[in-house]
């Protein structure tokens, strides 16, 4: 199970959500092995005022958070966070230095979904590649 949360604002990312979201998804389904119909995002696109973030960063500054099951291994993690670095800023244009990635992992049993737990549920991929 993995959420993605996209901070960035409002005029800068609306006319690119929808291939930001295709390239995210892509990169997790291709290093997390997620299925390809378990895409789960929250654009949270913000006012100006509302974002504040430093002078040597852009207009498409963002900020992405991917909360997932725990069990991954280091190397899958640090393939996904260079996949997205890749993959942004070839498919959507946006440098490097304009995109943050924080990993969030929380145990499985703090997981609830269809009416259990996580570590109750039986997902049809792997949490520990």
């Amino acid at each position: 199970m993995s959420q993605v949360k996209i901070y960035g604002l409002r005029l800068a990312v609306e006319p690119i959500r929808q291939v930001l979201s295709d390239t995210i998804h892509d990169c997790m389904v291709e290093c997390l092995k997620i299925p390809t119909d378990k895409r789960f995002h929250r654009f949270i696109l913000l006012n100006k005022e509302d974002f504040i973030y430093p002078e040597s960063r852009s207009e498409y500054y963002l900020i992405i958070e991917v909360l997932m099951i725990a069990g991954r291994s280091e190397s899958t993690k640090k393939q996904l966070i260079k996949s997205l670095f890749t993959q942004i800023t070839e498919r959507v244009g946006i440098a490097n230095e304009n995109v943050e990635i924080c990993l969030i992992e929380s145990p499985a049993v703090n997981w609830g979904f269809r009416g259990m737990t996580g570590d109750e549920a039986s997902l049809p991929y792997s949490t520990s590649i």
